[in-house]
């Protein structure tokens, strides 16, 4: 009977050994382990309003490896090049990458992002930003809920990273980095980032986390290379010394060869991340153009490899480098910036944090009752001396309905609501906010 114990206490910590391991100890997430991957297509994760002021439905692909048991996995969600006025979740070069981690035991997921560059100058390229921006972050909060409710695709949320090609990246980078209202308004006015819907959008899936653990960066950009900050997750970069549409250094995005706004290109980000000592592996292609590896398999090759180099570490895996930095030694022409203070007022959620919360704002909102209500809520404003616009939204980010009044109460109708959960944001004539739950039986 001791000796069976013995074998049974032996087991258990073999068992724990392993479990203990590093996650690339069988190879897994450093080699392709998987043969094959299994494509789920146009998944929705959400919709929004297009530059054109028509809806769009969001939708991705997903990449499984074929057969996994695995059940909290590493997700990269990617998105894909076309200066925001082309392109789709299905490009070769997404879907390439895509089928490449999924072999290594990544789940990938390639989205859709609305389209639309109006006007076409430097305030319609922010704009666009911004919405491409909002639906990453949907489709980031997707799989936070997914998580949370039926855990359909098993991803590990403490491993979720994010990248794209040329504007994919440029999409990534800003997601990840711009994360302070007054950076926007550099280039558009406060009231316009709120029509636009602020920061995180309504792009859906409200309210849940969309924090990532890194930045996968192709030939990309950002508006300011100040903007990526101490604390801020890592990322990794590669990109060709003589990109035309997107400057290494620093230069005007060119769509079509129309210089439309000045980014900072991926060297810049490098010499901001070194000098705040973030982890932030180069890979410069010499005398190379915009997203070479879209046409050649040996730049591809080298694309997977480098990013595979930095995941694994982000994963905490000790596996030796394929590919090796070989970032040009002399120093960009780094310009003064002063670093933007002012933070984003969230619309119902913190940074980091999953579930949904409630964010009353006292001096907006002085109070809704009945909530929950059958039929008809009445919202008393704290401050009956200014107009408010009242929006209502579904749980996934749609809205529902919205009007504006100069009265100090406002009622809000069920009419033809469906009974559940929804989000009641007030915004002031001069832009603040607050958004809170509101129920309808």
């Amino acid at each position: 009977m001791k000796k069976i114990y013995l074998l049974a206490f032996s087991t258990l910590i073999t068992a724990l050994s392993v479990k203990a391991q590093s996650p690339c100890a069988t190879g897994r997430y450093a080699a392709d382990t998987f043969t094959a991957y299994t494509t789920t297509s146009n998944i929705t994760f959400g919709s929004n309003i297009t530059a054109s002021g028509s809806n769009y439905t969001l939708t991705m692909d997903i990449y499984q490896p074929t057969g996994d048991v695995e059940t909290n996995r590493p997700l990269i969600i990617w998105a894909h090049g076309g200066s925001f006025i082309g392109g789709s979740k299905t490009d070769g070069d997404v879907v390439a990458l895509s089928q490449r981690f999924a072999k290594k035991g990544y789940v990938c997921a390639s989205i859709n992002y609305r389209l639309g560059l109006t006007p076409f100058d430097s305030v319609g390229a922010v704009r666009a930003v911004l919405r491409a921006v909002q639906d990453m972050k949907a489709s980031i909060r997707f799989f936070y809920k997914d998580k949370l409710t039926t855990d359909t695709y098993k991803i590990d949320t403490n491993n979720i990273f994010i990248g794209g090609s040329s504007a994919g990246a440029i999409t990534a980078l800003h997601t990840a980095y711009l994360d302070k209202s007054c950076e926007v308004n550099y280039y558009i006015n406060p009231s316009s980032l709120v029509t636009l819907g602020g920061m995180e959008g309504y792009s859906g899936n409200q309210c849940y986390s969309t924090k990532i653990k890194g930045v996968i960066n192709l030939c990309g950009a950002l508006g300011r290379y100040g903007w990526i900050q101490p604390g801020d997750v890592p990322f990794c970069s590669l990109h060709g010394t003589i990109d035309a549409t997107v400057k290494y250094n620093r230069g005007f995005a060119a769509p079509l060869g129309i210089q439309l706004i000045l980014l900072d290109g991926s060297r810049m980000l490098k010499e901001q991340a070194n000098a705040i000592g973030l982890n932030n592996p180069f890979y410069t292609w010499y005398g190379k153009d915009h997203v070479p590896y879209a046409s050649n398999a040996a730049y591809m090759d080298t694309t997977v490899n480098f990013v595979r180099d930095f995941l694994i570490t982000r994963l905490g895996c000790t596996d030796p480098a394929l590919l090796l930095q070989n970032t040009p030694a002399q120093t960009a022409n780094l310009y003064s910036y002063t670093t933007c203070t002012t933070n984003v007022a969230m619309t119902c959620a913190t940074p980091g944090v999953v579930g949904i919360n409630e964010l009353t704002n006292t001096a907006i909102i002085g109070s809704v009752f009945p909530n929950p209500s059958d039929n008809e809520m009445v919202i008393e404003f704290a401050n009956s001396n200014t107009s408010h616009k009242v929006e209502l939204f579904d749980i996934a980010g749609k809205l529902m309905s919205s009007e504006s009044t100069e009265q100090a109460t406002f009622n809000i109708k069920k009419n033809n609501l469906a009974s559940g959960l929804y989000f009641l944001k007030v915004t002031t004539k001069n832009g603040e906010s607050t958004t809170q739950k509101v129920m309808f039986n």
